[in-house]
């Protein structure tokens, strides 16, 4: 199963949720058609890509429901402090971070950024958290997750490095019906090659949380759109921890958001091939874990990336569960 977050986003981490890494698509010109914001059931997949989309969306569904660290699961974001400050976490009022929990220390642990990762400790006596199932009383780790009492505390780089706080028991995550998508369409599947930029132009795109974060504008794809017309796709790097030298990003809008799909834009990963081509199957654009909760930094499609034409493939939007 993918993963959704909002650096590399996509379907809810197992290790760390949210929809990070990616290529944004500057969509020029595409193809009006309609198309239900409805979950879709399919018999008999027409070819393997459309088969895989569906077993990717009932996988989806389902870990949304089950995964601690699915984005209904988050009850609380805070910003690490400036300047290597330290971010305290614990069951006593005076933390940054307070979990009022018996399985919480009164001052449990506490974290700073260290380099592109973070470092964590124990404060208390007999306290200890967990790295990948192993029991730490002190650990370097990059981006990822630590287990605290009950709950996973996401350790969240990007532009504005923070904690992320998932409460497995939450309610609102078995009472979630799951994401919904429009069908599969074959024709909006492509594969093309990108144009590269003579010099990459640095660029700053916003965000929901923090400061405008840094990326590379690297290249173009150009691709023939259904019904007639240009597509022309400009791709993207994010220019942050975890993201490597050849991740594109994917941050568009297009007439569907707000009228069918979520309203604050959509993200699509593109796939390198062996033979230096890139596949782009709008069928797996997906929301950002913005779109079921508050406690995520995600990417806002520049206005390069916005379109009043309609894109109805993709996962489309029945409402969050904030």
């Amino acid at each position: 199963m993918a993963q959704r977050n909002c650096s590399k986003p996509k379907h809810p981490q197992a290790a760390i949720p949210v929809r990070i890494p990616f290529v944004v698509l500057a969509l020029v010109a595409l193809a009006s058609s309609p198309g239900p914001a409805a979950a879709v059931s399919v018999a008999a997949p027409a070819d393997t890509f459309e088969a895989n989309a569906l077993k990717d969306r009932a996988e989806t569904r389902r870990d949304f429901r089950e995964n601690p660290m699915s984005p209904l699961a988050t009850i609380l974001r805070q910003n690490f402090p400036p300047a290597g400050g330290w971010l305290t976490i614990g069951s006593a009022p005076d933390n940054d971070v307070v979990l009022a929990d018996s399985s919480v220390a009164a001052h449990h642990v506490r974290a700073q950024v260290h380099g592109p990762g973070f470092h964590v400790e124990t404060v208390d006596p007999g306290a200890s958290f967990s790295v990948k199932g192993q029991l730490e009383k002190t650990a370097d780790v990059p981006p990822s997750a630590i287990g605290v009492g009950r709950y996973r505390i996401r350790l969240s780089y990007q532009s504005s490095p923070a904690v992320i706080v998932f409460d497995p028991g939450r309610p609102k995550q078995t009472s979630f019906a799951g994401p919904t998508w429009y069908p599969y369409d074959a024709r909006w599947r492509f594969v093309t090659t990108l144009a590269k930029e003579a010099q990459a132009d640095t660029v700053r795109i916003e965000s929901t949380s923090s400061a405008p974060r840094p990326a590379l504008r690297v290249g173009r794809f150009t691709v023939a759109a259904p019904g007639g017309g240009t597509v022309r796709l400009a791709a993207y790097r994010l220019l942050e921890p975890g993201v490597g030298e050849n991740d594109l990003s994917v941050f568009f809008m297009d007439g569907t958001n707000g009228h069918g799909s979520y309203p604050g834009g959509r993200f699509l990963d593109v796939e390198a091939l062996s033979d230096g081509r890139y596949r782009l199957d709008f069928n797996n654009a997906y929301n950002p874990s913005c779109a079921f909760s508050p406690h995520y930094n995600c990417p806002i499609p520049p206005k390069e990336n916005r379109l009043s034409t309609r894109v109805p493939v993709g996962e489309s939007y029945a409402g969050g569960a904030h």
